[in-house]
């Protein structure tokens, strides 16, 4: 691990103020994932700048039934506050399928929203990688890509984001409120994560001089008629192979709205609104989830080791579907699928 500065802020100005100063400069909060960076020496930030005494832990209601989350609101206390229970159980499915409890308890809202990929080659200082060194080359496109990305790739990266919060997030269609020196800012959240194209080191349109404030929820009324599906090489603390959020808004036995999105799949959390648009109006049912599947991974490309995931996203669709409709989430303590 390189030496580097550190600097606690106790304010948003400041923080911002610290940041400018040094262009080498990361913000830490539970350090979840800056930490490992650092020790793989993928990152070396020659100044760290503490943001865990910002005023940034509040979760507050709107008037009308929004939620505003601050951005060092930890993993834990978000999944298992009472409105978002009641209110957003897809997002607190999400969460509490993601991580260890430990890693939860330290993991802030707006650091889940930026931790980096889990890409073998990415992580591996001593093989190419463009996200690290932009125009080196991207091994995993044909080396080991089992874990690797089949929607929304480039010649570039086929790297996956791999939150779980993030891909119930985007289903729920929150906003991510920034702040810079030219002020404040909100960002749709379909618009915060950026695919590779050209570019696979830019992974967010967050601009260097800004900081996460909060994320904020618009208000939902699903019910009981959501799930978090996750697949997975092993039942605990390990990362999607695939995952399904869904959220529908049922009338009798007719759809009359749908929210999914697909984690594990892509360089972000994957939404497909098109493919949401099919299921308005149909009768819940195996025959519409697998059109809407179908719909969803027809741009998808397969590579030596990962081709397996779009039958296993098929599948997790319609399962993920079934359950919304039937009003039998997902459990996060038993994790067998129902």
């Amino acid at each position: 691990m390189n030496r580097f500065d550190y600097v606690r802020a106790t304010t948003v100005a400041d923080a911002l103020r610290a940041k400018a100063s040094d262009s080498r400069s990361r913000f830490i909060a539970g350090g979840t994932n800056l930490l490992d960076l650092m020790k793989y020496d993928v990152e070396r930030p020659t100044t760290v700048v503490d943001i865990t005494h910002l005023p940034l832990t509040d979760i507050e209601d709107g008037p009308d039934g929004s939620l505003r989350i601050g951005a060092l609101v930890s993993n834990s206390r978000l999944a298992y506050d009472a409105r978002v229970q009641e209110r957003f159980p897809l997002l607190s499915s999400a969460i509490l399928a993601g991580a260890s409890a430990q890693l939860r308890n330290a993991a802030s809202t707006g650091g889940n929203l930026l931790q980096r990929t889990r890409c073998y080659y990415f992580y591996d200082t001593g093989t190419p990688c463009n996200k690290r060194e932009p125009g080196t080359g991207c091994p995993a496109i044909e080396g080991v890509n089992r874990i690797h990305a089949i929607l929304g790739t480039s010649d570039k990266c086929i790297a996956t984001h791999p939150s779980d919060m993030c891909v119930a997030l985007a289903a729920l269609g929150a906003t991510v409120r920034v702040e810079g020196p030219s002020g404040e800012r909100s960002i749709a959240f379909a618009d915060f994560h950026r695919l590779p194209g050209d570019t696979p080191q830019v992974e967010s349109t967050l601009k260097p001089d800004e900081i996460i404030v909060s994320v904020d929820l618009p208000a939902a009324d699903y019910g009981p008629h959501h799930t978090y599906l996750k697949l997975r090489d092993r039942q605990s603390y390990a990362f999607a192979l695939v995952s399904v959020a869904a959220a529908l808004k049922m009338d009798g036995g007719t759809v009359a709205e749908a929210r999914i999105a697909l984690g594990g799949v892509a360089h972000k959390p994957w939404r497909d609104e098109s493919a949401e648009a099919l299921l308005v109006g149909r009768a819940a049912g195996v025959d519409a989830f697998a059109a809407v599947a179908d719909h969803i991974l027809a741009p998808a490309v397969g590579r030596s080791e990962n081709a397996f995931k779009i039958g296993l996203a098929r599948k997790a669709i319609i399962r993920a579907l079934s359950q919304a409709a039937a009003g039998t989430p997902q459990s996060q303590v038993d994790k067998r699928v129902q």
